[in-house]
């Protein structure tokens, strides 16, 4: 039997610590109760706080825990939470960081699901490797761990004994992928069967919203940004959105990405795909009359660009998000 160590820290959301809790506690436990067969239990889980009281969560609900951190001798993998104040939580987090690295150092993975990706990589056990967390968060995440190498399209990461989820319902995924690592694949569809949950999901691109990067001091490109996402439905030149905010095409293309993030010509893409997001989820128009109304004229190519951007084909798009 595994021992499990799920992190309970001041505001969490609570199903980022209980999700992957009853994740664990259940496997080798409901499907074999549903089929009246010995129940055969993997893990023991149990919650650990920084000094043993219980966490009131962001919903106001209070976790108590089982034990402080320190009380725990030996774990085999410890779950560390979302956390909503990161700021706080990485300034007074100093034994819990210690606690990490000791833990690591004795055999220990580490998984963190959401915004706990930043505690982790805090450690610096993630620098050099891969790592995911929220999309709303990935410009501070880059911003504060250059080192790490940040996958955000993906749902889930895996460097062997250090794990990364990428939001609140990813750490369902991420439970019942380590199920799968350490009991085997036949356990792990038994916990996905007894727990309606679709396993294999590997993209949170579907689920990620265009952000609009317009957090920094350049005023005339944020100008520039402005005037694409009023115009984007038509034909985009960008050396012509040059001249109009008064640049060279090449300087224009310098100053954009060093305050963005992002070229012109991707700026105008995501622009187009979060349009064509909006309409799809709400419309039942054609593809091609969709693609004309954010401003392309070729279907398949923007079909090409819409996957690239969401993961998904247009009509897998709408099938998945459309109002009923």
């Amino acid at each position: 039997m595994k021992n499990i160590t799920i992190l309970a820290i001041h505001n969490t959301i609570a199903t980022t610590v209980l999700g992957p809790m009853d994740v664990f506690f259940q496997a080798g436990q409901l499907w074999n109760y549903i089929n009246g067969i010995p129940l055969t239990p993997f893990f023991k889980v149990e919650i650990a706080t920084v000094d043993g009281n219980p966490v009131k969560c962001l919903n106001n609900v209070f976790l108590k825990p089982h034990r402080a951190i320190d009380e725990v001798e030996k774990t085999d993998l410890v779950i560390i939470p979302s956390i909503t104040d990161i700021e706080k939580a990485l300034q007074y987090g100093k034994d819990t960081l210690d606690w990490l690295e000791y833990h690591h150092n004795q055999g220990a993975s580490i998984a963190s699901v959401c915004t706990g990706a930043f505690l982790l990589a805090e450690t610096g056990l993630l620098n050099g490797k891969t790592a995911t967390t929220h999309w709303g968060f990935v410009k501070l995440f880059k911003e504060m761990y250059p080192k790490v190498n940040l996958r955000p399209e993906r749902l889930i990461t895996d460097e062997g004994n250090l794990f990364c989820a990428g939001a609140l319902g990813a750490g369902i995924d991420l439970s019942v992928y380590l199920v799968e690592k350490i009991c085997g694949h036949e356990i792990a569809i038994q916990c996905s069967k007894a727990l309606i949950h679709d396993m294999g999901r590997s993209s949170q691109a579907p689920y990620t919203v265009f952000q609009f990067q317009k957090n920094h001091p350049d005023e005339a490109i944020q100008l520039s940004q402005q005037w694409i996402e009023k115009n984007y439905a038509h034909e985009m030149d960008i050396g012509r959105v040059a001249r109009i905010h008064g640049m060279s095409r090449r300087t224009f293309e310098r100053r954009f990405k060093k305050a963005t993030g992002d070229t012109p010509l991707l700026y105008v893409q995501r622009t187009r795909v979060e349009a064509a997001k909006r309409i799809l989820e709400t419309n039942n128009g054609t593809f091609d009359e969709i693609c004309y109304q954010v401003g392309y004229e070729d279907s398949s190519h923007f079909r090409e660009v819409f996957k690239k951007h969401t993961g998904l084909l247009p009509s897998e798009y709408q099938k998945k998000f459309r109002s009923s």
